[in-house]
């Protein structure tokens, strides 16, 4: 059967106005097995700054899911680029998930990588379990499609890092690590006494201090870690799990003083040297906690 070289591009023709028709018709069809909500914070956020994001799973009435999925968050940038994850386990395991349940809401805080971007991030979210992903109801219809099954919830305003108060770090911290798996997870180890200093925003202000600590090795007398202003003490709290933790420790503007330049400090009763320790290695540092943010923020 001949097919002449006219007859051959009226086909092709054909097929381009069709085929696009074809891929977006294919929705996905699955009924959801819940609708989920987000809510950040601030809409608003610096790179480097902390947010709390919080999630809502509204369970279908018909609902029925077999396993245990974990949430994954994607914040992309306007290429769709993602910037940054927040996965992680629901507080109810989704195979406990009873229909017309509402799980949550619950909240996470999340400190804004630094990245090179500035401008409208897209938050989207799914449930996986391994290569499997079921299907949601989200604030974008156009999202359900079998391909995907991640769904638009929210946007966020990423600001430069010039939005926050700089932390300047001083004497009794070890040089910066990073962990193997991800470089973007960085910290710093303290010393007995860690300094660092910031400009005196003259109001009431948060410290975020996400940190976790050896409490392994002292037993039923973990250390005491005392945060100061100054001379004054601020506040005092037992280092007590090895799980990462964050506190926000609050502080008047009457205990930063007056001066431009306020020091803060952190100071540990106990400190330990990995090399002299029972899994012992190398590491002779003299260690305090693990510090992975430190940030000050204006009220």
């Amino acid at each position: 059967m001949k097919f002449s070289a006219a007859r051959l591009v009226r086909a092709l023709l054909a097929f381009s106005l069709v085929s696009p028709v074809l891929a977006c018709s294919k929705s996905d069809n699955t009924p959801p097995v819940a609708t989920v909500t987000f809510s950040p914070s601030k809409n608003r956020v610096p790179l480097g700054s902390p947010v709390d994001l919080t999630y809502k799973f509204d369970v279908a009435p018909n609902a029925a899911i077999s396993g245990d999925y974990r949430v994954f968050v994607h914040v992309t940038d306007s290429d769709g680029k993602v910037m940054w994850s927040d996965d992680h386990d629901p507080p109810v395991p989704t195979s406990k998930w009873r229909p017309g349940q509402t799980i949550g809401p619950y909240t996470r805080t999340q400190f804004v990588p630094m990245a090179p971007y500035v401008g409208e991030a897209t938050v989207r979210i799914g449930l996986y379990k391994g290569t499997q992903r079921l299907p949601l109801f989200g604030m974008d219809p156009a999202d359900r499609t079998s391909a995907s099954r991640e769904y638009k919830v929210g946007t966020l305003q990423i600001l430069p890092s010039s939005e926050n108060i700089f932390v300047m770090i001083l004497s009794g911290w070890h040089p910066d690590e990073y962990s193997t798996e991800n470089s973007s997870n960085t910290w710093h180890w303290t010393q007995k006494l860690a300094r660092f200093s910031v400009r005196n925003p003259k109001k009431d202000v948060t410290l975020y201090l996400d940190y976790d600590a050896r409490s392994d090795l002292f037993g039923d007398h973990p250390q005491v870690v005392t945060v100061y202003s100054g001379d004054q003490v601020v506040t005092t709290f037992p280092a007590d799990s090895p799980a990462q933790r964050l506190r926000r420790i609050p502080i008047t503007a009457a205990q930063l003083g007056t001066n431009e330049m306020v020091e803060l400090k952190l100071e540990v009763d106990k400190t330990f040297v990995p090399a002299q320790m029972p899994d012992a290695g190398a590491d002779r540092r003299e260690l305090g906690i693990r510090v992975y943010h430190l940030f000050v923020e204006p009220k």
